[in-house]
């Protein structure tokens, strides 16, 4: 699993988070203001999180779009499980610091330190402030969305850290939740993944060994 797939799957602890570190500047309320106010309320509340998402993959090195299918489960404050079930079965667990990635039918199992990446999501999307965020991401409101019921917003990072490997991106909120609808993540080489989220529950209840590979 290279990069940017560690960058994917740390973004989806911002969907446990909600919208909560949506940005806002000093400056006269807008938006961001009624996001951070409204999602910090709910981030707050929240402990778990189920989901189905659809992952679409686009690359100058595929003749046709990719898309896999599969469930995700979060425990906050630092535990994810992304369960693929088409066209492959396939597991990605984040425990902490740690990122397991189990594949079957490759016979693969692959570990990885994403421990500078998690810090970055604890620091920038977590616990930061919204300057912080601002501080590293060049952040658009785009106003009128293309997804009814919910909020588009672009972020641009600014660290050459970042910028390595994700050129830009895009997160649609839904308007009623505050939980992440969509994501696109745009790379720096014009690859594309996007992961749409459905059937999201906060404070569901978690199952037993549901952060286990030998499930």
């Amino acid at each position: 699993m290279r990069v940017p797939a560690v960058v994917a799957a740390c973004c989806i602890v911002l969907a446990a988070s909600a919208a909560a570190q949506k940005q806002t500047a000093p400056r006269a309320p807008d938006v961001f203001d009624e996001l951070y106010t409204r999602g910090k309320k709910a981030n707050d509340a929240m402990k778990t999180l189920t989901a189905r998402f659809t992952e679409t993959t686009t690359s100058s090195l595929l003749t046709k779009p990719m898309i896999a299918r599969g469930r995700v489960a979060v425990e906050r404050p630092s535990r994810v499980v992304l369960r693929y079930s088409e066209p492959d079965v396939r597991i990605v667990l984040i425990d902490g610091n740690k990122m397991t990635m189990s594949w079957p039918s490759k016979k693969l199992t692959q570990v990885t330190d994403i421990g500078t990446a998690q810090g970055r999501v604890q620091k920038y999307f977590i616990n930061g402030t919204a300057d912080d965020l601002r501080g590293q991401f060049d952040v658009e409101d785009h106003g009128a969305s293309d997804k009814p019921g919910t909020f588009y917003v672009t972020m641009v990072p600014k660290r050459k850290q970042i910028k390595e490997n994700l050129a830009k991106l895009d997160l649609w909120i839904d308007k009623t939740s505050l939980l992440l609808d969509t994501m696109k993540m745009t790379f720096k080489n014009g690859d594309t993944k996007t992961m749409a989220f459905e059937d999201v529950v906060p404070n569901a209840p978690i199952e037993p060994g549901t952060f286990s590979l030998d499930r």
